[in-house]
């Protein structure tokens, strides 16, 4: 992709009373500005990243490995030991909605299906009423087995897209999950890190431990499937050689539909996916950047400074959340420049 220079911009509000241990996930709620975050170090911690406040904390008996609002009043978590929980913020109270086999990596809550999707390394997604009484046998609506370990899902309106180990995409409609309705395998050559739909529907964007991002479209006919591209990022080339890093998280841009990424190299770019430019480039952070999520109205980016163990155990810098606030010239997509303007 063709990109403009690297920007200098500081690297956001640090929140204070972050997590003692690597962050798994951050998300911003669908109708504020209160942020959930999932930790290593066993808890899940809510925050008003606007005032810069902890408003809850819940401890599980395991690393927590992904978090998601259900509305601003409740939210879901899921983690090592296994376990799926609704957290009810106000009375700082959870429960256990049900189980896997193994820890569960990833939840989704379905606005349009009225469900919580989990995927977990049993190899195997399930499908939750959360409104049903706490218990799985009351709850759990359905349990579809993958071909591989659950690494990341993403919804869009009815379309689930789920991203396994061994490089594996399932497409399932949310409204009959008897079978995918498409059964893909990634388009890059090594293991996938993370998936996101894009916003309008079309497709999703997935990531690679390789540096590298595929642009894929639900669409199978040839004029769609002719759209599709991977790009290389989040590399370096030091004495000739080229230095690849993780692609760890995508977030597109709820507005304009760009998206950004974050990889091992400590960087955050933005990118414009329909014109094939990079927009943007923020200063580095202190370490990897584990996770990313937009705000509601896409005028806050949460980053999710976080060493996430790609070379092993070896000293790194804190754990760190960033707030940042996002100016229009860095996400808005760039009219295109025609060379012949009419008169």
């Amino acid at each position: 992709m063709a990109s403009l220079q690297p920007a200098t911009a500081a690297p956001g509000r640090e929140l204070s009373n972050p997590p003692s241990d690597g962050i798994s996930n951050l998300r911003f709620s669908n109708h504020s500005d209160h942020l959930l975050v999932s930790s290593w170090d066993k808890s899940v911690r809510l925050y008003d990243a606007s005032a810069n406040v902890l408003r809850g904390e819940f401890m599980h008996s395991g690393p927590v490995l992904d978090c998601c609002f259900h509305d601003d009043s409740s939210g879901f978590s899921v983690g090592a030991d296994n376990t799926v929980r609704r957290l009810v913020f106000s009375s700082n109270k959870e429960d256990i909605l049900g189980r896997h086999d193994a820890p569960v990596r990833c939840v989704e809550y379905s606005y349009a299906a009225g469900q919580l999707i989990t995927g977990s390394w049993d190899k195997t997604l399930k499908c939750w009423d959360p409104r049903g009484a706490s218990g799985q046998e009351r709850t759990l609506v359905g349990t579809y087995p993958q071909p591989e370990r659950v690494y990341s899902l993403s919804l869009v309106g009815h379309r689930l897209v789920v991203a396994t180990a061994g490089r594996h995409v399932n497409v399932y409609d949310l409204r009959n999950m008897s079978q995918p309705e498409q059964r893909r395998e990634s388009s890059l050559k090594y293991q996938t890190r993370c998936v996101r739909c894009y916003p309008n529907g079309t497709g999703y964007a997935l990531s690679s431990v390789e540096g590298r991002v595929a642009m894929e479209f639900f669409d199978l006919s040839e004029s769609s499937q002719a759209k599709k591209y991977a790009f290389k990022c989040h590399r370096k080339s030091e004495a000739g050689r080229d230095i690849v890093y993780p692609v760890n998280a995508i977030a597109f841009h709820p507005i304009y539909g760009t998206f950004a990424t974050g990889g091992c190299d400590g960087y955050v770019n933005v990118w414009d996916g329909n014109n094939k430019k990079r927009l943007y480039q923020y200063s580095k952070y202190p370490t990897s950047i584990a996770a990313l999520s937009f705000s509601r109205d896409g005028r806050l980016l949460a980053v999710a400074s976080s060493y996430t163990f790609e070379e092993g155990p070896k000293p790194h810098e804190q754990d760190a959340i960033f707030v940042r606030s996002v100016n229009e010239i860095e996400v808005k997509p760039k009219p295109k420049a025609y060379p012949n303007p009419p008169a």
